[in-house]
């Protein structure tokens, strides 16, 4: 009988080209893919809670396969990791039901994008970290981001519209946190578009600047034209901090 094995995992997406598997192009689809085969004699076929883009780093990037394999959760751990390379890490492996899906059983994902807002760039950060020298003001994000809470159509802050049948979004918590000179955006919803975080981390930094005042967010949010948003941050900056499968918290509500 085949089984249903959920893992959580994390990687550094600096030298991955995403996650999903590409002809001649190493991402993390392809390199985990080739670990469990090692491991369990057959090819999988994994699904991911989220199909992160090059560049893009993960800290609870959830993904499940079906195998006939009886390894127990801690063998998939520990044996994964010894086959896997240094830029990717297997935290926890269970069973779960057949009816489990990766993808289509999120209620939200939560992602942070991380700005190193020093005056000189910190080299330990280039990798992980937007650069902004200018002195953000998260006080002044945090409320201008008050207008993105809730129900709605997000296609202003989506590049290239539309790639999604509908681009409505729940978004249930958006927050601007500062340690030092790292100042972290994090945005969870029920479900995101293309560039949606990034694109709303660079807007949130022309009011964190001073460039635009805090009502502009809402104006944006309103225009459903993505000319009239901020700039894509890049994306190293991003990571995929969590998702969740819970119950108490349903899609498509605030």
């Amino acid at each position: 009988m085949m089984r249903n094995i959920k893992l959580t995992i994390a990687y550094d997406g600096t030298d991955f080209h995403g996650w999903q598997r590409q002809p001649d192009l190493r991402t993390v689809q392809q390199v985990l893919n080739e670990a469990i085969e090692q491991l369990t004699g057959s090819r999988p076929r994994t699904t991911a809670s989220s199909r992160t883009d090059a560049g893009v780093h993960a800290m609870g990037q959830v993904v499940q396969f079906l195998t006939a394999s009886r390894h127990g959760p801690e063998v998939f751990v520990k044996a994964l990791n010894a086959i896997l390379p240094h830029d990717v890490r297997v935290l926890e492996a269970c069973e779960k039901p057949q009816v489990f899906h990766a993808t289509l059983d999120v209620r939200s994902k939560r992602y942070r994008y991380r700005i190193d807002n020093a005056w000189i760039a910190n080299p330990f950060e280039l990798r992980y970290a937007w650069h902004v020298f200018h002195r953000l003001d998260v006080d002044a994000m945090n409320r201008a981001s008050e207008a993105l809470l809730g129900c709605h159509d997000f296609r202003s802050f989506e590049t290239d519209w539309p790639n999604r049948m509908s681009s409505v979004r729940t978004i249930f918590d958006v927050v601007t946190i500062r340690e030092g000179d790292l100042v972290f955006v994090e945005v969870e919803a029920d479900g995101f578009l293309y560039n949606m975080v990034r694109t709303i981390a660079g807007t949130l930094s022309f009011v964190g600047s001073g460039k635009r005042p805090e009502g502009w967010v809402g104006d944006v949010l309103r225009a459903e034209n993505r000319i009239e948003a901020g700039p894509t941050a890049p994306p190293h900056g991003l990571f995929l901090l969590r998702v969740d499968y819970g119950d108490a918290r349903k899609a498509g509500s605030e």
